[in-house]
């Protein structure tokens, strides 16, 4: 029903954001991730929603980013996963963690957010990872607007297979830097033969 929410910030706790609106105090609810990342009270911010209607309730749920949005939106077509495990879930990790959770099969990583245990974060896993792309992450669309040319076009430094890529992006969303995620998989030899996951292994040794 509601694309975004544009307003000003007038309250705001660790689920849950008030934003005026022309007078109006719309409640959007909101993930811890997102709460951390409001701007202060006063300031304008933007809010892109998703429409939660049921008999007794009638609720919105908002996200700085349409890829946080568009992530939840993804968690809660999954099987016992609602909007309230949903943003328990990006509370924990943003959107490019999670689909890197996913794609990894990291169900442990996902099963840190409250009230998500081990069997829903495999269902998770299994419902969700062929509808995944490493081209909607981060690394990928930083590299598709030019911002990381000058790393990826010096001597060694490029990523030349899918598998690199998404190794490479798990290590920053492990909060290593991007140049040093790319030495550490480019020095890798017989990577060929290994699968993402061996690659990531391998390349955090090399951190090490």
């Amino acid at each position: 029903m509601f694309a975004y929410v544009n307003g000003f910030l007038e309250d705001t706790t660790v689920d849950n954001a008030v934003i005026d609106v022309n007078g109006f105090g719309i409640n959007v609810r909101i993930s811890a991730d997102t709460a951390s990342r409001l701007p202060g009270i006063g300031e304008e911010v933007r809010l892109y929603t998703y429409t939660y209607v049921k008999e007794d309730a009638f609720l919105l749920y908002g996200f700085l980013s349409r890829s946080d949005l568009e992530m939840f939106k993804l968690c809660i077509t999954v099987s016992g996963i609602g909007p309230k495990g949903a943003l328990a879930i990006l509370s924990v990790m943003d959107a490019d963690a999670l689909r890197f959770a996913i794609m990894s099969g990291d169900a442990k990583a996902i099963s840190r957010a409250p009230g998500v245990g081990a069997r829903t974060a495999q269902r998770l896993i299994l419902e969700l990872k062929d509808k995944l792309s490493i081209d909607d992450t981060l690394i990928s669309r930083e590299i598709a607007a030019g911002g990381a040319q000058g790393i990826l076009t010096a001597g060694s430094l490029h990523i030349d297979s899918e598998k690199k890529k998404e190794a490479v992006e798990a290590l920053v969303a492990l909060g290593y830097g991007q140049a040093e995620s790319l030495k550490a998989v480019n020095a890798l030899e017989d990577v060929e033969t290994m699968d993402s996951g061996a690659i990531l292994k391998a390349a955090l040794k090399k951190l090490f």
